[in-house]
């Protein structure tokens, strides 16, 4: 059982990478889910992820004070709106229906990301 939650958590990790440039595809969920499940199936691979110079700081701060920094919700909500309107308007012009589902969807993620603690330093 071991391996494979092992490798579900490579897969889980490769999926929060892929969220810090693709804006609508979450980070911290899979980041998180790739941290519990390597804390099940192997601390070699959780340790270097809680050690890791850019993301361990940011899991821990959200594991622990259940807070994201105030620049990561501005850079995560700007470039949230700037996808989805240009979606929005550039690609689905011709169906209402769509671009206010893409609006609605926006604020859904804009209300979730600004749920959250702000995490001052």
């Amino acid at each position: 059982m071991k391996p494979f939650l092992a490798t579900l958590g490579c897969i889980a990790f490769a999926l929060g990478i892929v969220g810090i440039f693709v804006p609508l595809l979450p980070t911290t969920p899979f980041l998180l889910l790739a941290a519990a499940l390597w804390v099940r199936s192997s601390p070699r691979l959780y340790g270097w992820l809680l050690a890791h110079p850019r993301l361990g700081e940011y899991i821990r701060n959200f594991r622990e004070k259940r807070a994201i920094p105030l620049r990561a919700k501005v850079v995560s909500v700007t470039l949230l709106w700037a996808t989805m309107l240009y979606c929005t308007f550039a690609l689905l012009g011709a169906w209402w229906w769509a671009q206010a589902g893409m609006v609605l969807l926006a604020a859904g993620i804009t209300w979730h990301i600004l749920s959250f603690a702000t995490l001052r330093k």
